[in-house]
Parts: C-alpha cells; structure tokens; sequence
C-alpha cells in the first residue's frame, strides 16, 4: 500500500516537472497537474497537503541528487581545482538534464508562490556556495594552493557563473544548454581561480 502511494507522489513530481518544462513562463495550477496526472485535484491532496510541498518535493529531489554528488566528488578527487570543475560540471549538466526542475532555481517558476520555496531555493544556492569556499580554503592547506583573491569572493564568482548560465538556459525557453561552450570557458576560468 506504502509502495503505491510512493510511486503515486513520485508521477505527481514528475508530472510537475515535466509541466515546467513544457509550459515555460507559464502558471502551473493544480487542476492542470491534476489533469496531466490522470487523477482529481483531491487525489492531489491526499499526497500532498499543497502545491507548496509538491514544490518542496522537486527541491528535496534537487537537494539530494545533487549534494550526494558533491560529497562524492570531495571525497573521490583530490585536486582541488578538479574538484571545483567536476562541481560545476554537475550543476550545469543536472540542470540541462532537469530543464523544468531548473525554473524552480531561477525562481521563475516561483512567481506567487510561498515565499517559504524562495528562501529553500536561496539556501541550495547559499549551500553550494559554502561548498565551493570550504573546498577553496582546503585547497590552501592540503596542496598549498591560494586563491587570488579571497575563497569567499572566487566562491561567489564561481556561483555567479554557474547562476547566469542556468537563467540563460531558463531565459532562452531551454535552448541554450548551460553546457554550450563550457568546454572553452572552463580553461579561462580556471586559470584565474589559483595564484600561479
């Protein structure tokens, strides 16, 4: 029984994404959802007291697929600056392969919805962030590496980078992949991260 209403709540949040990703710049409403699920809106609620929470629910999903990731990278490479692409190589592919999902990162989708999903959506990003600094200050003591200006500061350039590269994707109806010309840009970028 347990297992029916997993799978029931995993269609509603993937049925939701796939709406976001369909539908951009558009409103979802829970009669939409509940229509390209196949069920009634009551159906809805029984898995989810509000669209509030199914929201919740796709930003869990984001959360831990991709801090899982960046634990592992942390522990399986030891360089700092691959570290830091592999990082940015994961948020950029997720969000390529998750275009609805990443509307939610940009807060598009977000527009007249509580205000507690804005501040989830500002804590993922506060959290990468923190992520990116603690690698930069470990870089110092485990390989001697310093940053050319302060790990905080490189650790917001990076997140600035990675940020505009997810609204272009949201701004271009998911036509510019985050990953177009990445490969080219990385190098620039990585060679001002370290002082040489």
């Amino acid at each position: 029984m347990s297992e029916e209403k997993v799978s029931r709540k995993d269609q509603i949040l993937q049925a939701l994404a796939h709406m976001l990703e369909a539908e951009p710049g558009g409103r979802i409403t829970t009669a939409g959802l509940a229509r390209e699920v196949g069920v009634s809106e009551a159906a809805l609620y029984r898995h989810f007291p509000s669209k509030a929470k199914m929201f919740e629910g796709l930003i869990n999903f984001v959360e831990d697929a991709v801090f899982t990731n960046v634990n592992r990278i942390v522990q399986e490479t030891p360089d700092a600056l691959d570290q830091t692409k592999r990082i940015m190589d994961l948020l950029l592919g997720f969000t390529e392969r998750n275009p609805g999902i990443t509307r939610l990162l940009t807060g598009d989708a977000l527009t007249g919805e509580n205000e507690r999903l804005r501040l989830r959506i500002q804590q993922f990003f506060e959290r990468v962030e923190s992520q990116l600094r603690q690698l930069l200050r470990d870089a110092e003591f485990k390989q001697g590496l310093r940053t050319e200006t302060t790990p905080t500061a490189t650790a917001n350039l990076l997140l600035a980078v990675v940020e505009g590269r997810i609204a272009q994707f949201v701004r271009s109806g998911f036509k510019q992949a985050p990953t177009q010309g990445w490969a080219e840009q990385w190098p620039l970028l990585a060679a001002v991260i370290f002082r040489s």
